[in-house]
């Protein structure tokens, strides 16, 4: 495994904290150290930990703004840490390390948990700048039950009502009503339901017009019977949900 360098500190502030406390995983003792490094100097608290089960030790005995872990790990790998945590309602961001490139490889780490993917070897420049945009994206609430007016999204058992009518969804559209309703209020671009909901990182294929279909099937759904609409388009953006904004 190359070891990576540190770079010096960059300008300005963290956009999610002025300090943002990282838990950096990885069994590789240069590469541990040198991303540790790394992140101290750009002024950002950093504890280290070289194995899944020792990370889990300390995610419970402190909070973290982002996660970084490698897959390969001794004994609980990366994959499995993520896949642990995020069972138990821990929605930390993450990003996974590995020298694992193929694109089935990505899509298994962004399916298990994992908000980012870097492959190895790396470049000290491009962690940190992925590290900035994970702490830039809002943190979502974790809560089981959502609402949004007479809209009701039960995260667990998966199953939507409306004014206390049962609505069928498919598994897709339960995972784009979950992410509108946890960001009802705010604008969300096709970008980030790409990203978030279909789990793309990068442009594989354009999804504009399969998040078009699935978002009109949707809004169909939600607003059978005449009730009032709850998702509306903003024309160049994306999407938003909650009351009309006229």
């Amino acid at each position: 495994m190359k070891s990576v360098e540190p770079a010096p500190p960059a300008a300005g502030p963290v956009m999610s904290a002025a300090h943002p406390h990282v838990l950096v995983v990885e069994d590789e003792p240069k590469t541990r150290e040198s991303v540790a490094e790394g992140l101290r100097l750009e002024d950002w608290r950093v504890t280290t930990a070289v194995s899944g089960d020792e990370a889990v030790q300390a995610i419970e005995r402190a909070p973290f703004d982002l996660l970084i872990l490698d897959w390969m790990l001794p004994g609980m790998d990366g994959l499995a840490l993520l896949r642990h945590i995020r069972a138990r309602g821990n929605h930390t961001p993450a990003l996974l390390l590995t020298a694992r490139g193929a694109v089935d490889d990505r899509v298994a780490g962004l399916e298990g948990g994992a908000d980012d993917y870097l492959p190895k070897p790396f470049a000290f420049a491009e962690l940190l700048a992925r590290c900035r945009a994970l702490l830039r994206r809002p943190v979502l609430s974790s809560g089981a039950a959502l609402s949004c007016g007479d809209l009701q999204l039960d995260t667990r058992t998966r199953t939507a009502q409306r004014a206390g009518q049962s609505i069928p969804l498919t598994p897709r559209e339960v995972d784009i009503l979950e992410y509108l309703m946890r960001y009802q209020g705010q604008n969300v671009t096709r970008e980030m339901l790409e990203r978030e909901v279909w789990k793309q990182t990068r442009r594989f294929t354009a999804l504009d017009n399969v998040i078009d279909v699935q978002m009109m099937r949707l809004r169909r759904k939600l607003d059978d019977g005449g009730a009032e609409p709850l998702i509306h388009t903003v024309r160049g953006i994306g999407y938003r949900l909650g009351p009309d904004p006229a």
